[in-house]
């Protein structure tokens, strides 16, 4: 392609609302342009980038037998009455109404829609396991869409469905994708890790999700310094032991602790450790309040209590429903005396020995309080966030935290949707069962973004060769030297008969424009026409290293294909 041909409006100066760097150069180069808030179109660099990730996921998932199709964006409301989502989705659900007055939504996700294709069209075991996906743009109407393509509202996105009459069916396919997806993020050129996850709206259990490492992620990831082993910091379970000290038990006392509310605080002033602090919390656990016990040194993990209660929703309950719940301050609550609501604890709280808490008083705290004797839990459980240092859960090495961007997530949702929707087969008994079901999603949009966050430099993105937009960038450095040119036309002819990907810079543009403009871009190699062309000698260089090698005109194919092999 002929710059002069195509659009790529290069910015000089970084956009004021662009914060991170993916999306700073992706606006600079002239990846994108934003149309609203959360919302881009995708101009011809980008495209090209999005396409060449839509092609390994393609042949990813074609090679793990799943089949495309694609589904409406615009999805009846009866769909998700039936699943139950109409009404507990949240307001990130796009929803309207036609000329009619019929509801319908935006397609945030497909589950309700794929279930009732399969119900209506598979009714027999032997159309099972069955494997079905598509790439399509996805609405999801962001509170703060932020850091570009990495939180819009409307992105694209490979969902997959898989069909299956037994469990053991649904951990073959769910093994085979998860490698799926290793392959896909290892081709795109990407750090990352599969974690163990949770599985939140989504239902089902037995999940990972597939995180991009980068200072930018919004989530955190617990790995292990010497395995493989990685979750997500919601997920992973803590397996210290907590041994009780043989301290003598002290006789409980409450003292005055006036403006003494948090825990450093309190531990400050009381001169103990924060490991001697009770921390309560009081949450809502669907219509009830819970109280939650953890170490002063240690966080209330909610997806662990709501996993333990079998909760719908957990919430911490606020400073005024404390006040009205257990008549007293957020910042001198305690355990006490405490028989309005079920108590539960972290495993670490039934270790403690003479501790303190709060005194269900303002200004007031309890020392020398020992769990069994001044207060009883009604279930102890793995309550907190593992922390930087613990051993590592499969036992080797310990945990050291990375953040991470989420591009990849496999579920198994079992029966979640098949059987609110009546999706039904009928055995080899002639019984009719649900369909046992997994759900296999990627933020191809947000890969893009991730591996612009991952491959950049100083002077602009750096792209892998698999999925750079075009492989080469031809410049000639002064298109009105004759000499020049017609090398550089020459060039442009013979390395797209050799199949090669170019983009050539044939602009009347001074020279710095032009290098400026190629580093931004970011392309893998650059062929630069200058002053030898006479000779028939140009200059490649590998925008990777800044390594440049002067080549001759009748070994630049070999040497150019050689060298896309070894970067």
């Amino acid at each position: 392609m002929k710059q002069s041909m195509t659009l790529i409006p290069t910015l000089r100066e970084i956009p004021a609302d662009a914060e991170v760097k993916s999306h700073q150069l992706l606006l600079k180069a002239g990846f994108m342009r934003q149309n609203a808030s959360g919302v881009y179109s995708f101009l011809p660099l980008g495209k090209r980038v999005l396409q060449k990730v839509e092609n390994i996921v393609r042949e990813e998932m074609d090679g793990a037998d799943a089949v495309e199709l694609l589904m409406p964006a615009l999805q009846q409301a009866e769909l998700w009455q039936e699943s139950g989502r109409w009404y507990t989705y949240g307001p990130e659900l796009m929803r309207l109404r036609d000329r009619n007055d019929r509801e319908f939504a935006l397609g945030a996700t497909h589950e309700e829609v794929i279930t009732s294709l399969v119900r209506d069209e598979v009714k027999s075991y032997k159309k099972l396991p069955l494997t079905l996906y598509q790439i399509q743009t996805k609405f999801r109407d962001e509170k703060r869409p932020r850091f570009g393509l990495l939180r819009g509202r409307e992105f694209i996105m490979k969902d997959a469905y898989s069909f299956h009459s037994s469990k053991e069916s649904l951990d073959e396919v769910y093994k085979k994708l998860f490698q799926a997806y290793s392959n896909v993020f290892s081709r795109c050129g990407l750090n990352f890790r599969a974690v163990i996850a949770d599985s939140g709206a989504m239902g089902g259990k037995d999940t990972h999700e597939f995180m991009v490492l980068s200072d930018i992620g919004e989530d955190t990831i617990a790995y292990s310094d010497t395995s493989n082993y990685a979750a997500n910091i919601e997920m992973a379970p803590i397996v210290m032991e907590y041994k009780r000290s043989s301290e003598a038990l002290k006789e409980m006392d409450k003292v005055k602790t006036e403006n003494q509310k948090t825990i450093e605080e309190v531990a400050g002033f009381l001169e103990v450790s924060h490991e001697n602090l009770i921390k309560s919390l009081l949450f809502k656990v669907d219509d009830q309040y819970v109280l939650v016990l953890v170490r002063g040194d240690h966080e209330v993990n909610d997806v662990k209590l709501k996993n333990l209660l079998e909760a719908g929703s957990v919430e911490l309950a606020s400073a005024e429903e404390t006040k009205t719940v257990l008549s007293c301050p957020v910042g001198s609550l305690g355990p006490v005396s405490v028989t309005e609501v079920r108590i539960v604890a972290d495993h670490a709280v039934e270790a403690v020995v003479n501790g303190v808490c709060g005194a269900n008083e303002e200004h007031y705290h309890f020392i020398n309080v020992n769990p069994g004797r001044d207060f009883n839990v009604e279930q102890y459980a793995d309550l907190r966030f593992i922390k930087e240092g613990d051993p590592s859960p499969d036992g080797s090495g310990t945990i050291v935290f990375a953040k991470g961007i989420e591009v990849g997530h496999v579920f198994k949702l079992g029966t979640r949707y098949s059987e609110a929707m009546n999706a039904t087969y009928l055995d080899e008994n002639g019984k009719s069962q649900p369909m046992i079901m997994g759900c296999y999603g990627i933020g191809v949009s947000r890969t893009v973004a991730a591996v612009a966050e991952q491959y950049n430099d100083e002077n602009g993105l750096v792209w892998p060769a698999n999925i750079a937009p075009y492989q080469l960038h031809l410049i000639a450095v002064n298109m009105k030297d004759e000499t020049q040119a017609q090398l550089a036309n020459e060039l442009y002819k013979e390395l797209q008969g050799e199949r090669f990907e170019i983009l050539f810079d044939d602009r009347q543009e001074r020279p710095g424009v032009k290098f400026a403009d190629s580093d931004l871009i970011g392309l893998p190699l650059r062929i630069t026409v200058g002053k030898k062309a006479s000779e028939g000698i140009v200059e490649v260089k590998v925008r990777k290293t800044g390594e440049v090698t002067e080549v001759n005109r009748s070994e630049l194919a070999g040497t150019l294909a050689s060298m896309l092999k070894s970067i």
